[in-house]
């Protein structure tokens, strides 16, 4: 039975329903990992690493009422300071399959894209830690992401793409 609750102006209306989120599944969809040094032969004196991590997001829908997929896909790439040649590579999509209830329409988007992938994060930075440290590299400890900024980004880069599409249509052949 939904909760009443009387507004100042003494109307009575259901209150909303509270907000539910579970991890039902985390797992690795695709991981792979290069290891340039051991390939080329060079020594620890000639490497001086330089790190890049590229962030993306993707959720959609599942058809079982409520679920949600949300894969986070990482690309680490080290290069060298001294010749710009590549040390590593790391490529992980590591995805989670939640059930969300609650959750108003208008809000879903970010909420996939902003919570889910915060909740998956401490094991994504796991997981890259682990495999450079097993691949021959120091334990990288990926810096937390900022999945506010990220999300913002990605509006700002759709909303600019529509600009110039926008644009382009309006130019007269």
């Amino acid at each position: 039975m939904a909760e009443e609750v009387q507004a100042e102006n003494g109307a009575v209306a259901a209150a909303p329903a509270p907000m539910r989120m579970q991890v039902l599944a985390q797992y690795i969809r695709d991981m792979s990992f290069e290891n340039v040094v051991v390939q080329k032969g060079l020594s620890g004196a000639e490497v001086q690493p330089d790190i890049q991590v590229a962030v993306s997001l993707d959720a959609r829908k599942r058809s079982v009422a409520n679920q949600y997929e949300v894969i986070t896909k990482y690309k680490v790439t080290s290069r060298n300071k001294v010749n710009n040649e590549p040390l590593f590579l790391l490529e992980l999509e590591y995805g989670g399959t939640f059930l969300i209830e609650g959750v108003a329409d208008d809000q879903m988007h970010p909420f996939l894209l902003i919570e889910c992938p915060r909740l998956l994060f401490p094991f994504v930075r796991r997981i890259i830690s682990d495999v450079t440290r097993d691949g021959g590299f120091p334990a990288l400890n990926v810096d937390t992401v900022d999945f506010v900024a990220l999300y913002r980004q990605e509006l700002a880069r759709r909303v600019q793409a529509q600009a110039q599409q926008g644009a382009a249509a309006e130019k007269p052949n």
